[in-house]
């Protein structure tokens, strides 16, 4: 048995491989554009390496076919800001590359595939506190419109081919090394600027609430729902989150301030970015907890101390 990364390199990626080296993987194949096998330290040796690039069908077809995996993990993507920037870009990677695993599954006869989406699928209009699995996708940023069409086409897919398509809506991941720009990278940057004694400027308004989840509850989710028993899969695209309620903005900062007395964070809000107000709500996880188990366990003080403490013990990875 074997299984395929893309983005496996990277933030939520290589807390994955971690998780299935535990279990007892032994054929990670990691499957990146410009693959940095620091995050995954003295574990680099124990996965194999190709280089390519999702955007390209024939790069994807080569290494689904060097792989020939059970599962696919598709996680590599253009995220929030780098998309809004770019994107035709964004389009080649996050649609067009998506599609190019979809088809090297179908054509390689790859059983699974789970993907990485986004709650930023979702947009203003939906009534109530909560977001529901099948709340309508109204998005308003380009990288929100390029996975709500991974998740469509994902869905074609399970329907007329019978792949075991799956995936998961991540909130803001919340976890050490973030270098991908991304609209809400704040979360887990203050912490770390805090921590590294250096000032750091938040630019929404403290009461913009943030769903966040911390980056190991994030792997442990993604591997836990690709090894629940098909039988139990009825949703196949699932909102997962942390703490509830949403926290502020606000909240995290006077988190971070609690245990970390000296830190200098300050709130400089973008009017650009008060669409947050709208689009981001409390997503609800009620399916994915019935249907596979999901159970958070961190709270915003659990994820704020483990980050630190992580950064402490092991700065070469993140630096």
């Amino acid at each position: 048995m074997s299984v395929l990364l893309t983005g496996g390199a990277g933030f939520i990626g290589a807390e994955v491989i971690r998780l299935l080296l535990e279990h007892g993987e032994e054929d990670i194949f990691v499957f990146s554009r410009s693959p940095n096998l620091q995050r995954l330290d003295e574990l680099a040796d124990k996965v194999q390496l190709i280089r390519g690039d999702v955007g390209i069908y024939s790069h994807v077809l080569n290494a689904v076919k060097a792989a020939n995996p059970d599962t696919i993990y598709h996680l590599g993507a253009m995220l929030s800001v780098p998309s809004d920037a770019d994107p035709a870009s964004s389009f080649q990677t996050n649609v067009a590359g998506t599609f190019h695993v979809l088809e090297a599954a179908r054509l390689f006869e790859v059983p699974q595939v789970i993907f990485a989406s986004s709650i930023g699928v979702y947009g203003g209009g939906i009534e109530g506190d909560e977001i529901g699995d099948f709340a309508p996708q109204r998005p308003f940023l380009f990288y929100g419109a390029t996975k709500s069409f991974g998740e469509n086409m994902g869905h074609f897919y399970k329907r007329k081919y019978g792949l075991d398509f799956r995936g998961v809506r991540y909130p803001s991941i919340v976890g050490p090394g973030v270098r991908s720009p991304g609209v809400v990278q704040f979360t887990s940057w203050m912490i770390e600027e805090s921590s590294l004694g250096r000032p750091f400027t938040v630019t929404v308004s403290p009461d913009i609430q943030v769903p966040i989840l911390y980056v190991k509850e994030a792997a442990q989710g993604t591997v836990d729902l690709a090894h629940a028993p098909i039988e139990n899969i009825a949703t196949s695209i699932y909102n997962i989150t942390g703490p509830n309620p949403t926290p502020s903005a606000g909240d995290i900062a006077a988190a971070v301030k609690a245990q970390i007395p000296d830190s200098q964070i300050t709130f400089e809000p973008d009017p650009e970015l008060d669409m947050l107000r709208a689009a981001i709500k409390q997503p609800n996880d009620d399916r994915a907890r019935a249907e596979w188990g999901w159970n958070p366990e961190y709270d915003i003080d659990r994820m704020v101390s483990e980050l630190i403490a992580e950064l402490k013990a092991n700065p070469h990875r993140y630096t």
